[in-house]
């Protein structure tokens, strides 16, 4: 939907949403736990509006910066972290929502939010940096001009606002477009292949939305004054609508999976983003979420069935995801930019501020999610995980904010 690519594409502006930390606000779905320990969350360093991030060990990390740089921060065993800067985007392009290395490089995903013959040049397309050199190896915004949305809500089918990247082993790199509800696979050579399209959930419209105005009171005068009301009759069900997937993440799991979390079109209803599990070298796969809720499949736990489809549930019942990370013993985790939903922080509802991190493990074979360090994220934008298991997360992504390390 319009209103969370425009979100995405114009983070870095909308200062409405750059208020102070409140009360967490808590999904509506996922099954929860407390982290014991929630004081190891530290800062690392200091950064501009931080959106990307990846760990490449050894203490070393990549992270982007709304002032389009890019740069490598090595933390020290004495004194402060270092933050060298390699470089930066053109100034047309604006600023890299993603970062991820693999065999040398290091590839940058810039966003869009509209039409793909719309949007100014550099924007919507991927970039990669080795050796010092900087290039655009992929226009995903010209692919998505003939490559549309089949399931587009808004008759716009070739909006795209590329989010979320990753690098794999074998050069190819994985690209979630939220604007495009679609997984694509870019080559070396810059060819763009779509893995998986993402379809439309059916929500309930949230309670605290702007409600209609009420039906006008009838027959009030005429009733006496000894005369009881008449009973209040039933409360019809919560209305339910269409909303688009707004795929944000992509990472690769221990199983060698490729798992997509989404964002949720508007009504941003909490507790109804998913994320899917996509079989490796998947090409044209559809991510149905009417194959499990039709059925009863929707929970609290999600729902690992692998089945033989390319494209899977894995968990459900979150809100708002804009990344997501992977460690080597299975876990996914998932970054919650607002756990109220991204349309009450773009509200200005208090406390909507308040992101989160979530832990999905599996679990007697469905899924079990526990949200890390709750109520300690403001706003926040990446996370990656090293492989030593320390945790690291970029936010808030407007105005002052740091890199973060969870160990």
């Amino acid at each position: 939907m319009t209103r969370p690519k425009t979100l995405l594409a114009a983070i870095a502006a909308s200062a409405a949403l750059a208020t102070a930390a409140g009360t967490a606000l808590a999904p509506a779905q996922a099954h929860r736990g407390h982290d014991p320990e929630p004081d190891d969350l530290t800062t690392v360093t200091a950064l501009s509006g931080p959106r990307g991030v990846d760990s490449v060990g050894r203490g070393l990390t990549l992270v982007t910066e709304d002032d389009g740089t890019f740069s490598l921060v090595v933390e020290k065993r004495h004194g402060p972290a270092e933050v060298r800067e390699l470089g930066g985007l053109p100034a047309a392009a604006g600023f890299a929502q993603a970062i991820s290395a693999a065999r040398g490089k290091i590839y940058f995903l810039t966003g869009g939010g509209g039409a793909a013959a719309e949007l100014p040049a550099g924007a919507a397309t991927l970039y990669v940096w080795s050796r010092g050199t900087l290039k655009p190896l992929a226009d995903i915004g010209a692919h998505q001009t003939g490559d549309g949305d089949p399931y587009d809500l808004e008759g716009v089918p070739t909006d795209t606002n590329p989010y979320g990247l990753q690098a794999l082993r074998d050069g190819t790199v994985l690209v979630a477009d939220a604007g495009g509800n679609d997984l694509l696979r870019v080559w070396p050579d810059g060819k763009v292949r779509t893995v998986a399209v993402f379809k439309p959930r059916v929500v309930e419209v949230p309670d605290d939305l702007p409600a209609p105005p009420p039906a006008p009171l009838r027959g009030l005068a005429q009733r006496g004054a000894d005369e009881p009301a008449p009973p209040a009759p039933p409360a019809p069900p919560a209305p339910t609508v269409p909303a688009e997937s707004v795929p944000t993440s992509v990472t690769v799991g221990a199983d060698g999976y490729w798992y997509v979390g989404e964002l949720r079109g508007f009504p941003a209803t909490p507790g109804t983003s998913q994320v899917w599990r996509i079989k490796p070298g998947s090409s044209g796969a559809v991510c149905d979420p009417a194959a499990y809720d039709d059925h009863g499949k929707r929970g609290h736990h999600g729902d690992r069935r692998h089945g033989r489809a390319d494209c899977t549930r894995y968990a459900d019942g979150l809100t708002s995801i804009v990344d997501l990370a992977s460690d080597e013993d299975g876990a996914i985790y998932a970054l919650s930019l607002s756990v109220a939903s991204w349309l009450q922080a773009e509200s200005g509802t208090p406390g909507a501020e308040v992101g989160g991190l979530f832990k999905i493990t599996p679990h007697r074979g469905h899924t079990h999610t526990r949200e890390l360090v709750p109520g300690r994220l403001v706003l926040p934008g990446g996370v990656d995980v090293a492989k030593d298991g320390d945790i690291y997360l970029t936010g808030p992504v407007f105005g002052p904010g740091s890199l973060m390390k969870l160990d």
